[in-house]
Protein backbone atom coordinates (compact mmCIF):
# COMPACT_ATOMS: atom_id res chain seq x y z
CA UNK A 1 0.00 0.00 0.00
CA UNK A 2 1.30 3.51 -0.62
CA UNK A 3 2.01 6.15 1.48
CA UNK A 4 -1.37 7.84 0.11
CA UNK A 5 -3.64 5.09 0.04
CA UNK A 6 -2.20 4.35 3.60
CA UNK A 7 -3.03 7.66 5.10
CA UNK A 8 -6.41 7.50 3.11
CA UNK A 9 -7.74 4.25 4.86
CA UNK A 10 -6.06 4.92 8.28
CA UNK A 11 -7.63 8.83 8.70
CA UNK A 12 -10.72 7.08 7.58
CA UNK A 13 -10.94 4.23 9.96
CA UNK A 14 -9.36 6.42 12.61
CA UNK A 15 -12.11 9.13 12.28
CA UNK A 16 -14.48 6.26 12.20
CA UNK A 17 -13.17 5.38 15.50
CA UNK A 18 -12.70 8.24 17.12
CA UNK A 19 -16.49 9.02 15.94
CA UNK A 20 -17.75 6.11 17.54
CA UNK A 21 -16.08 6.76 20.58
CA UNK A 22 -17.62 9.73 20.88
CA UNK A 23 -21.25 7.71 20.66
CA UNK A 24 -20.40 5.67 23.15
CA UNK A 25 -19.35 8.60 25.71
CA UNK A 26 -22.31 10.70 24.91
CA UNK A 27 -24.43 7.36 25.28
CA UNK A 28 -23.10 6.43 28.73
CA UNK A 29 -24.85 8.30 31.35
CA UNK A 30 -28.50 7.91 29.43
CA UNK A 31 -30.45 5.36 30.95
CA UNK A 32 -32.26 2.73 28.44
CA UNK A 33 -35.35 4.84 28.65
CA UNK A 34 -33.19 8.31 28.33
CA UNK A 35 -31.58 6.48 24.68
CA UNK A 36 -35.11 5.96 23.60
CA UNK A 37 -36.93 9.40 24.54
CA UNK A 38 -37.51 11.97 21.50
CA UNK A 39 -37.41 14.84 23.59
CA UNK A 40 -38.61 17.09 21.00
CA UNK A 41 -41.94 16.96 19.21
CA UNK A 42 -40.22 16.12 15.91
CA UNK A 43 -36.54 14.37 15.08
CA UNK A 44 -35.52 11.19 16.38
CA UNK A 45 -34.25 9.64 19.65
CA UNK A 46 -30.61 9.21 20.80
CA UNK A 47 -31.47 5.19 20.00
CA UNK A 48 -33.03 5.67 16.75
CA UNK A 49 -29.58 7.82 15.25
CA UNK A 50 -28.02 5.36 16.66
CA UNK A 51 -30.36 2.55 14.61
CA UNK A 52 -29.93 4.77 11.85
CA UNK A 53 -26.22 5.25 11.95
CA UNK A 54 -25.93 1.36 12.22
CA UNK A 55 -28.24 0.99 8.89
CA UNK A 56 -26.06 3.30 7.32
CA UNK A 57 -22.87 1.91 7.94
CA UNK A 58 -23.58 -2.03 7.19
CA UNK A 59 -25.44 -1.14 3.65
CA UNK A 60 -23.85 1.80 2.19
CA UNK A 61 -19.89 0.00 3.35
CA UNK A 62 -20.54 -3.18 4.67
CA UNK A 63 -23.12 -4.51 1.77
CA UNK A 64 -21.73 -2.31 -0.99
CA UNK A 65 -18.08 -2.39 -0.79
CA UNK A 66 -17.50 -5.44 1.96
CA UNK A 67 -20.30 -7.73 0.50
CA UNK A 68 -22.38 -8.68 3.75
CA UNK A 69 -25.51 -9.00 1.99
CA UNK A 70 -26.88 -6.77 4.55
CA UNK A 71 -30.53 -5.72 3.54
CA UNK A 72 -31.52 -2.58 4.86
CA UNK A 73 -35.02 -1.32 6.44
CA UNK A 74 -34.28 2.38 6.81
CA UNK A 75 -37.92 3.64 7.62
CA UNK A 76 -37.66 1.15 10.42
CA UNK A 77 -34.27 2.62 11.60
CA UNK A 78 -36.36 5.70 12.87
CA UNK A 79 -39.56 3.64 13.81
CA UNK A 80 -38.24 0.85 15.83
CA UNK A 81 -41.02 0.65 18.78
CA UNK A 82 -38.50 -2.84 20.06
CA UNK A 83 -36.39 -0.72 22.34
CA UNK A 84 -33.88 -3.48 23.30
CA UNK A 85 -31.11 -2.61 25.23
CA UNK A 86 -28.78 0.83 24.91
CA UNK A 87 -26.02 -1.84 24.96
CA UNK A 88 -27.34 -4.06 22.21
CA UNK A 89 -27.88 -0.86 20.01
CA UNK A 90 -24.31 0.17 20.36
CA UNK A 91 -23.17 -3.68 20.25
CA UNK A 92 -24.80 -3.82 16.79
CA UNK A 93 -23.38 0.06 15.76
CA UNK A 94 -19.80 -1.04 16.99
CA UNK A 95 -19.82 -4.07 14.21
CA UNK A 96 -21.06 -2.02 11.63
CA UNK A 97 -17.91 0.38 12.47
CA UNK A 98 -15.48 -2.65 12.66
CA UNK A 99 -17.19 -3.36 9.45
CA UNK A 100 -16.57 0.15 7.95
CA UNK A 101 -13.22 0.31 9.30
CA UNK A 102 -11.92 -3.13 8.03
CA UNK A 103 -13.00 -2.31 4.37
CA UNK A 104 -11.34 0.53 4.36
CA UNK A 105 -8.12 -0.78 5.19
CA UNK A 106 -8.26 -2.89 2.80
CA UNK A 107 -8.99 -0.90 0.07
CA UNK A 108 -6.37 -0.66 -2.96
CA UNK A 109 -5.46 2.60 -4.93
CA UNK A 110 -7.71 1.27 -7.92
CA UNK A 111 -10.49 0.46 -5.69
CA UNK A 112 -11.02 3.66 -4.16
CA UNK A 113 -11.98 4.47 -7.74
CA UNK A 114 -14.16 1.60 -8.77
CA UNK A 115 -17.22 3.43 -9.45
CA UNK A 116 -20.22 3.02 -6.73
CA UNK A 117 -23.95 2.29 -7.01
CA UNK A 118 -26.80 1.75 -4.66
CA UNK A 119 -29.92 3.12 -3.22
CA UNK A 120 -30.10 6.45 -2.14
CA UNK A 121 -26.01 7.39 -3.23
CA UNK A 122 -27.17 8.90 -6.66
CA UNK A 123 -24.75 11.37 -6.72
CA UNK A 124 -21.72 9.35 -5.48
CA UNK A 125 -18.97 8.15 -7.92
CA UNK A 126 -16.71 6.35 -6.16
CA UNK A 127 -16.30 4.26 -3.09
CA UNK A 128 -13.73 6.77 -1.63
CA UNK A 129 -17.33 9.21 -2.10
CA UNK A 130 -19.24 7.12 -0.50
CA UNK A 131 -17.09 6.49 2.47
CA UNK A 132 -16.29 10.00 2.54
CA UNK A 133 -20.32 10.40 2.81
CA UNK A 134 -20.51 8.07 5.46
CA UNK A 135 -17.91 9.35 7.92
CA UNK A 136 -19.31 12.84 7.27
CA UNK A 137 -23.31 11.60 8.06
CA UNK A 138 -21.91 9.87 11.10
CA UNK A 139 -20.15 13.71 11.95
CA UNK A 140 -23.38 15.09 11.46
CA UNK A 141 -25.60 12.81 13.75
CA UNK A 142 -23.47 12.93 16.10
CA UNK A 143 -23.74 16.67 16.47
CA UNK A 144 -27.43 15.91 17.11
CA UNK A 145 -26.45 13.35 19.44
CA UNK A 146 -24.84 16.17 21.15
CA UNK A 147 -27.57 18.22 21.05
CA UNK A 148 -30.27 15.54 22.12
CA UNK A 149 -27.82 14.90 25.35
CA UNK A 150 -28.35 18.07 26.35
CA UNK A 151 -31.97 18.54 26.14
CA UNK A 152 -32.46 15.26 28.15
CA UNK A 153 -29.98 16.99 31.03
CA UNK A 154 -32.29 19.65 30.89
CA UNK A 155 -35.13 18.20 31.21
CA UNK A 156 -33.61 16.02 34.31
CA UNK A 157 -32.45 18.77 35.39
CA UNK A 158 -35.61 20.96 35.31
CA UNK A 159 -37.97 18.18 36.92
CA UNK A 160 -35.75 17.79 40.46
Amino acid sequence: MNNLNNTLSSGLANRFTLLANKVHDLAAPLTDEEFWRKPFGFGNSFGHLVLHLTGNLNYYIGAQIAGTGYVRDRPREFAETNHFKKEEALRRFDEAVNVAVRAVGVQSDDEWALSYTAAGAQHIENRFDMVLQCVTHLDHHVGQMIYLCFELKRETVSVR
